[in-house]
């Protein structure tokens, strides 16, 4: 039969990746969540400071969108990944642009006032962020195209 595309077998890593994205993309949904729902008493919980704290309580809600696509979107992705559903790549797409549009408002649009800025290795962990959700995003994209996923 023509047009139809055989799944391949899956790699050993593909289960690897795919548990660990799924962890991983559970804690930042787990975080936003928290933050949406506990609020002040999750993000001091969390080590932030009480300026960062006042910061995130006086975002304006759409500014929540981008972080929420970025984290559902990484769990989507996770969860089509281990299923072996073509959509993991559409999901981390999302996922990555979530990421991206998020740290794009953070820097650019809503800065945190110089006391409430991130120090240490929480300056760097958008950036790591997002360079993890580019590669899952290019994980699942490759194994599309060797029709692992389908």
């Amino acid at each position: 039969m023509a047009g139809i595309i055989r799944r391949q077998p899956a790699p050993w890593h593909l289960w690897l990746i795919g548990i660990v994205a799924l962890l991983w993309n559970g804690f930042g949904a787990f975080d936003f969540s928290m933050t949406l729902t506990r609020g002040a008493d999750y993000l001091r919980d969390a080590g932030l400071n009480e300026a960062m704290v006042q910061y995130i309580h006086t975002l304006p809600g759409w500014l929540y969108a981008p972080w929420g696509i970025g984290v559902w979107g990484g769990v989507l992705g996770a969860i089509c990944l281990l299923l072996r559903e073509r959509w993991a790549v559409w999901a981390f797409a999302l996922s990555l642009a979530g990421a991206v549009g998020s740290n794009i408002v953070s820097t650019l649009v809503y800065p945190p006032p110089a006391v409430a800025a991130p120090q240490g290795a929480m300056a760097i962990l958008p950036y790591a962020i997002m360079a993890i959700a580019a590669a899952l995003w290019v994980y699942a994209w490759r194994m599309a195209r060797k029709s692992v996923l389908v």
